[in-house]
């Protein structure tokens, strides 16, 4: 592991970009160190497309709409609640640099959020990088109960749809294993990745108006009956 600072690149976009077509990508030691660390795990966890779990619950709670998902509505105030402390959890490695470079990421059209209000506020989400048809995981948040579960099933209908053939989750938590989160070793993903980046996933294809039982249907579907690009 070590530093852009230590290989005297200039910190790019593009730079980015083609670290993670490199299955590579950046972290913060914390939010108040400004350095940031190329990071290239052994084994790399990964949510299989075609076998995501999703809890009876948290199926009810996505069929009754208790929640509105907006599709990159507001990236800033994704990365914020991304950042910030919350009982039980610390602050993050989101520093301003990573502030800065996921937010031309975003302006590119390379970086999207998923979003989920309550009423006119935002209560929990996620964001992540997209390049062909890979979707990189980067972080997720939730102020209310199910809110950051709501938005990874709906980033999954959406991958699904949009013919994506690879959910890169970066790491395995037990959060993420309780929906088919497993680790595959580094030459695996390589492999997948490679396979991935031949695609053309649509992020935008989905209705952003589709009802959640519809969004649930997608989910359980295999990527060949779900997809609708080639």
């Amino acid at each position: 592991m070590s530093t852009f600072d230590d290989i005297m690149v200039e910190i790019t976009p593009q730079v980015l970009l083609k670290a993670y077509a490199c299955g590579i990508f950046p972290m913060a030691e914390s939010a108040e160190d400004n350095a940031l660390y190329w990071i290239e795990p052994e084994r790399r966890g990964i949510l299989p497309l075609d076998d995501v779990h999703v809890p009876r619950r948290l199926a009810r709670t996505i069929r009754q709409e208790t929640f509105e998902v907006r599709i990159d509505n507001s990236f800033s105030g994704v990365i914020e609640g991304c950042a910030t402390s919350r009982p039980g959890r610390r602050s993050t490695w989101i520093n301003n640099r990573i502030r800065e470079l996921y937010s031309e990421l975003f302006k590119l059209g390379y970086c999207h959020t998923v979003e989920v209000w309550r009423k006119d506020k935002m209560v929990g989400g996620l964001y992540g990088v997209h390049l062909g048809g890979a979707f990189f995981g980067e972080s997720m948040f939730s102020e209310e109960r199910d809110a950051s579960k709501v938005a990874l099933i709906y980033l999954v209908g959406r991958l699904k749809y949009g013919g994506f053939k690879l959910l890169d989750t970066q790491f395995v938590t037990d959060h993420l294993k309780r929906f088919g989160t497993v680790e595959v070793k580094r030459d695996e993903f390589q492999r997948l990745l490679e396979g991935a980046l031949s695609r053309r996933g649509d992020f935008l294809g989905l209705p952003a108006t589709l009802p959640g039982s519809s969004v649930l249907q997608l989910v359980s579907q295999t990527s060949k009956t779900a997809c609708s690009t080639p």
